[in-house]
């Protein structure tokens, strides 16, 4: 089979957030018939090579942390030779774009802001030198990657790089798989609900905080309310005792590290999203697609555009605990047991229109000529 270009995928792990769901949905699903498709691990070092289809070269370069990939990276980089190189994490971004001067000429490299500018390459309290190599890095991709029309403004304004030079891609979804399996999964609930499900790193920007704050306030209302938080991260310890203060041990429960979050879309009677700041998130987009209602805070423009005014979603006022738990309690005081939503805003996501639209991307850009 003749392939006309070797396409490099870049990620950290596997089985991480959802911007590594986004790279592995890229590599099962770009069209092997054109692309010979390599996926890199840049912190993993072992493989469950049978997670992957046999077609995804996986190179598992088992760094102890991104920033001490480099030289393996490059070593791997010059040894493939791709056509194109894909990132979408700010940190590896930014390492991929450091070592561009001392890759091949012909190599081109894209990458995806998986979050708002001020969060990732715009760090606030960050010197202004380093906000000015990271203007710099970002100009010399090939191509950026935004997730909604806000995220590209915001992009440009800090970068410099026109607006029109942005591409604004959906992330890709697997509606049809995470209908399947929500619809023949059994209910992970006990007791009498409702059950309210939240997916994301624990880590502050997620405000899994401000949830169990929330949460501690809807539970005054609706005593036999429960709480599932699916993931792992830094602020774990913190939010357990955090739970013990706030008198909610038994009616919270940490899932850790959950790999298809839908089997615990049946019986919810909603999913809520708590983040101080965000990109597009992938788990709410995954709830949508299983029609979950939806109560958000107004975690960035991008978020509120989408979700304003939409049936069967609740925007909070603000970002704050108040003002999430005031949404919460309208919607559970709303919502009929089971109750589920179209939700036809996601057909934009789905998993056929997204991936194209990335190839005709990589495509395009792998045609450009070398600077």
């Amino acid at each position: 089979m003749s392939r006309s270009s070797t396409v490099l995928l870049l990620i950290p792990h596997l089985g991480g957030g959802g911007a590594e769901r986004v790279t592995e949905l890229l590599a099962r699903n770009l069209p092997i018939e054109k692309h010979e498709i390599h996926l890199c691990l840049v912190t993993q070092a072992v493989v469950d090579f049978a997670s992957l289809p046999k077609f995804v070269i996986v190179h598992a370069l088992g760094a102890r942390r991104v920033r001490y990939s480099g030289l393996r990276l490059m070593l791997l980089i010059w040894r493939l030779r791709p056509a194109v190189i894909f990132s979408g994490i700010a940190h590896l971004n930014l390492l991929v774009l450091l070592l561009r001067p001392f890759l091949p000429r012909k190599t081109r490299i894209i990458v995806r802001q998986n979050g708002p500018v001020s969060a990732t390459i715009a760090t606030p309290g960050s010197s202004r030198v380093m906000r000015l190599v990271r203007r710099f890095l970002y100009r010399s991709a090939d191509g950026v990657i935004c997730q909604s029309r806000s995220m590209a403004q915001e992009v440009s304004e800090f970068t410099g790089i026109p607006l029109e030079s942005l591409a604004v891609l959906p992330n890709p979804v697997d509606v049809e798989g995470i209908r399947s399996a929500s619809h023949h999964c059994a209910e992970e609930w006990n007791g009498p609900g409702p059950h309210l499900l939240a997916v994301g790193r624990l880590s502050r920007e997620k405000g899994f905080d401000l949830l169990l704050r929330s949460f501690a306030i809807v539970k005054r209302r609706f005593p036999t309310a429960d709480l599932a938080i699916a993931g792992v991260g830094p602020e774990g310890r913190a939010l357990e005792a955090q739970c013990e203060q706030l008198g909610l041990n038994c009616a919270v429960r940490f899932l850790g590290l959950v790999g298809t979050p839908a089997i615990h879309f049946p019986g919810a009677a909603l999913i809520v999203a708590s983040s101080r700041s965000e990109g597009m998130p992938n788990a709410l987009l995954e709830a949508a697609a299983s029609g979950l209602p939806i109560v958000s805070v107004p975690a960035s423009e991008g978020l509120v555009e989408l979700l304003m005014g939409q049936p069967g979603v609740w925007l909070a006022r603000e970002i704050s605990a108040d003002a999430l738990a005031e949404s919460l309690l309208t919607a559970l005081g709303a919502l009929c047991p089971g109750e589920r939503f179209a939700h036809p805003w996601i057909e934009q996501f789905r998993l056929e229109h997204a991936i194209q639209a990335y190839e005709e991307l990589f495509d395009t850009t792998a045609q450009m000529r070398p600077a």
